[in-house]
């Protein structure tokens, strides 16, 4: 009678060891593309919603039920990315990377992450002490591969100096005085002197002098009269005949 009953006892526990193993392997396999397809746009409009937490637990999800998909390890490393969680957004990247290299966001949060922790780093180890051994040479290195990639023009930019505002003039034109304008119907200069009016009517009212007249040219003396005069009558033999 024992040994009927533990036979039945060890059948049924035998029984519910098959049956668990079949559900085990029923949560194990990985579910159809499509409904894996279906379950990765109901995180995304979760994500989109802005609920990121849930949609984090729903990408885990599905990076568990089917751990050949990249999908979810790509949103996960985004989500951190952009949670400024640069370290745990490095390790979602590269598990990405893993399953599949053509992943382009996932090479984009893994350099761009990677850039913001060193930067970080390099600036706390600056204030540490200086840059020595490994570090600087790695630096070198880092400051090698952005000057090849991005150019030396983005790494230094010129700096840009504020132009000087040119105002615009203004000119101000002064109304005549009273004075300048009764000068102006006198006719004088406005501005000017009384006496430095008088002194330019009386020049403008004065007569022209008349040309003086051309001193008179002596005639010239004859030649014989002028002999005469010189040697006197003695020289003269006619003059007793005159």
């Amino acid at each position: 009678m024992k040994q009927r009953l533990f036979l039945k006892l060890s059948g049924v526990v035998l029984a519910c060891g098959v049956i668990a193993g079949c559900a085990t392997q029923a949560n194990n396999v990985a579910p159809t593309p499509e409904a894996f397809n279906k379950s990765l746009a109901d995180a995304d409009t979760v994500a989109k919603g802005g609920d990121q937490d849930r949609a984090m637990a729903l990408y885990q999800a599905l990076a568990k039920s089917d751990p050949t998909r990249e999908e979810p390890w790509s949103r996960i490393a985004q989500i951190q990315f952009s949670q400024a969680h640069y370290g745990q957004a490095i390790v979602a990247a590269q598990e990405a990377l893993q399953r599949d290299q053509t992943d382009r966001q996932a090479k984009s949060v893994l350099a761009v992450a990677g850039l913001r922790v060193a930067t970080q780093s390099l600036g706390e180890l600056r204030q540490d002490a200086s840059l020595a051994g490994d570090a600087k040479s790695d630096a070198q290195a880092l400051a090698k591969e952005l000057r090849d990639t991005l150019g030396e023009a983005s790494l230094f930019p010129p700096e840009v100096t504020d132009k000087p505002v040119h105002k615009p003039r203004r000119y101000v034109r002064s109304k005549p005085k009273a004075t300048d304008n009764a000068a102006t119907a006198a006719g004088t200069t406005p501005g000017a002197t009384p006496a430095a009016g008088t002194t330019a009517a009386a020049v403008a009212t004065a007569p022209t002098p008349a040309p003086a007249p051309a001193p008179a040219v002596p005639k010239p003396v004859a030649p014989a009269a002028a002999a005469a005069k010189g040697s006197g009558a003695a020289s003269d033999p006619f003059s007793a005949l005159r």
